[in-house]
């Protein structure tokens, strides 16, 4: 999906379907959702019906030229929608391409039998084999095995990724393929309740909401729409206590004019194209909601690893305590660490064989003491011989009587200077002797002080989460630029401090990837989970980064600001664009009953029939021109509140006040050579 991004928004394979769409979208019980091109349609249907009564002095052919140009107002609205919708029932598509035919192989016992079923037939808790070559067929976590998976059709993205039972890497989603070896799957969701279903709703606009900015700017633009029908509503009996009378076709046409038509007709537009942007950036919003909410955010939470560094801690020193060497210290972190299968494993036994020549394997008769949570501690037993390898506190509790002596008063020195210098220290012990600390280097990403810095200048405080000691977190956080941190943070840590600044009226974005990550996903007000994450993070976020990239939070915040953006600023363009239009219709309308209006001309305009068509007309054609405009979404520059207000008004405040008087002076200058008034 991510290469659909660079596609035109005029091909004709989305003009086209847009276009028939946009007539559908006449039906009344569409076009009430829209109160304000309800309105106007209603007013296009008046007009027509007068066209074929003839019952007033207007020239038919202007009458004619009223009608065709209010209906091309309405169908120029219900275009730009049907156009944002386009784009995502494209995505939608390929989407579908990619669950179609589905097959699975449910297991039907506790060896390798299986029933070839329709994956439509699955129910939570079916367990299926899934082979190289294979599509997996629905929703659900791994439970046994690993293999490579090809995302492709979810993500765009050619490279594989690795699926394997436990951890935060469990998940996988229907249509995708998997590229080597096997893994069982347990079924999670109903049929056609799966990731990819709703994202194939959600892409079409089947279940876009109006969002509470958008129901709320709805309002506005229906209490403006009933103001001006009682305002034109009175008017004839103005002109008759003048001595004069007014035609309908001129009320209709002023009442048009006056309504907020051109924010009205792009309003659904924005929002589907605010979503729309935020799919061809790998990002599904399961709410407009969230979108907008991204714009608003105040604090932004994110985790150190993979977001400010690099991901993977790489061990970079040796330090010995005691009358421990250093070659002791490497042979005893190697062995401890033959088993780990981590980063930072590895790193450990590459690091000491480069660094001391050592080519020590595993010992036939060793037993290995896997690492828990709870003990934040591993390494092996090899008959007489214990080498543990942990966190500094858990090592020193699990061997109580090393805890005295003046090795753990030097380890505790070391490791406060590894800590001080951004590094995370694992400490060694061997058969209750300690011998030194293992210098485990995080590695700032490139760049990410500079973009905090612009996260800074939009007003938003940056929050750094790790499960580091505060010593180690507070030197990255200060290298990395962000404006707070909370070290050795549990999921309860997370969810409160969330909570805190909520209670502080703040919007709180954050991402996770694992179950432990769920609680605080879900309370945040912006919740990214990541792909590759567990079930239950991508259950309880409101986006999903199909990338799993947790640097991507800043742009999806940028997006959100710039859906916010484009539609202020289209709100503030199309108030403004009213204002000048009365300055056309007004004095025309009222010019014969009080000719002291004349001096409001001041656009000089041909005649009164001249202005008033002029006026419906740019009125009309002033939609399709935003519709680029708000469909790509304003270009957004991070800055402070104040001057971007004062940015957007000079812009599209003066821009829409001046565009009128060029535009509807161009077309009364070509409807006056026309002889079409």
């Amino acid at each position: 999906m991510a290469n659909n991004s660079a596609k035109s928004l005029f091909t004709a394979d989305l003009i086209v379907p847009a276009v028939k769409a946009s007539f559908l979208k006449l039906d009344p019980r569409a076009l009430v959702k829209n109160p304000v091109m309800f309105v106007t349609a209603a007013v296009a249907a008046l007009m027509s019906v007068l066209l074929v009564i003839g019952q007033d002095d207007l020239s038919t052919g202007f009458k004619l030229h009223l009608v065709v140009w209010l209906w091309l107002t309405v169908l120029f609205g219900t275009f730009a929608e049907a156009l944002a919708e386009g784009r995502g029932k494209a995505q939608a598509a390929s989407l579908r391409a990619a669950k179609a035919e589905l097959t699975a192989k449910r297991l039907t016992g506790e060896g390798q039998r299986y029933d070839d079923v329709p994956a439509s037939q699955l129910k939570i808790g079916d367990v299926v084999l899934v082979e190289t070559d294979d599509l997996i067929p629905s929703d659900g976590e791994v439970v046994a095995g690993v293999a490579s998976v090809n995302e492709a059709a979810i993500t765009g993205e050619s490279a594989p990724v690795i699926r394997e039972a436990g951890g935060d890497r469990s998940a996988v989603t229907a249509g995708t393929r998997v590229i080597s070896d096997s893994i069982r799957v347990r079924v999670t969701v109903e049929p056609g309740k799966g990731f990819l279903d709703r994202m194939i709703a959600l892409v079409e606009g089947a279940e876009r909401q109006k969002t509470p900015n958008e129901i709320a700017l709805t309002l506005l633009l229906v209490g403006l729409t009933i103001i001006f029908l009682i305002a034109v509503g009175t008017i004839p009996a103005f002109a008759a206590y003048a001595g004069g009378s007014i035609p309908v076709a001129i009320l209709a046409a002023l009442l048009i004019t006056l309504i907020p038509t051109t924010i009205a007709a792009l309003l659904s537009a924005i929002g589907i194209a605010g979503m729309d942007r935020l799919v061809r950036f790998n990002v599904l919003a399961k709410s407009g909601r969230a979108v907008e909410a991204a714009g608003d955010v105040d604090v932004l939470l994110l985790d150190k690893t993979g977001t400010i560094t690099v991901g993977d801690r790489q061990a970079s020193e040796f330090r010995s305590v005691g009358g421990a060497s250093e070659i002791e210290l490497a042979e005893a972190a190697l062995l401890a660490s033959l088993s780990d299968e981590t980063p930072e494993g590895r790193s450990i036994v590459a690091l000491a064989r480069e660094a001391f020549d050592l080519q020590r394997e595993m010992p036939s008769d060793a037993e290995v003491i896997p690492f828990t949570a709870q003990t934040r501690v591993s390494g092996i037993r090899t008959g007489e011989t214990l080498i543990q390898k942990g966190a500094v506190d858990s090592i020193l509790k699990a061997n109580a009587a090393a805890d005295q002596t003046a090795a753990a008063t030097e380890l505790r020195r070391i490791t406060d200077e590894i800590g001080r210098a951004g590094g995370t220290p694992l400490a060694v012990a061997k058969n209750g002797q300690l011998l030194g600390a293992i210098f485990l280097k995080d590695v700032v990403k490139a760049g990410i002080r500079e973009r905090f810095g612009e996260l800074r200048q939009m007003g938003i405080r940056t929050v750094m989460i790790t499960g580091d000691n505060p010593l180690t977190a507070a030197a990255i956080a200060a290298e990395a630029g962000v404006d707070d941190f909370l070290a050795q943070a549990t999921p309860e840590d997370k969810l409160a401090l969330i909570r805190t600044e909520q209670t502080g009226g703040r919007l709180v974005a954050m991402c996770g990837d694992g179950t432990n990550d769920a609680p605080a996903l879900a309370q945040a007000d912006v919740g990214v989970a990541m792909n590759t994450g567990t079930q239950a993070a991508r259950e309880a976020g409101n986006m999903v980064d199909l990338d799993s990239d947790p640097t991507k939070l800043i742009e999806v915040v940028g997006l959100g600001k710039q859906l916010l953006m484009t539609r202020g600023a289209l709100t503030t363009f199309s108030v403004a664009n009213d204002v000048a239009k009365y300055f056309a219709i007004i004095p025309a309308m009222f010019v014969a009953l009080y000719p002291g209006l004349g001096v409001l001309n001041v656009m000089h305009l041909a005649t009164p029939q001249s202005a008033i068509l002029s006026a419906i007309i740019f009125n009309a054609l002033i939609i399709p021109l935003l519709v680029p405009l708000a469909l790509k979404g304003v270009t957004y520059r991070p800055m402070a509140a104040g001057p971007l207000l004062a940015r957007n008004l000079a812009i599209y405040g003066l821009g829409g006040l001046i565009a009128p008087f060029i535009g509807i002076k161009a077309i009364d200058l070509l409807v006056g050579g026309l002889g079409l008034a």
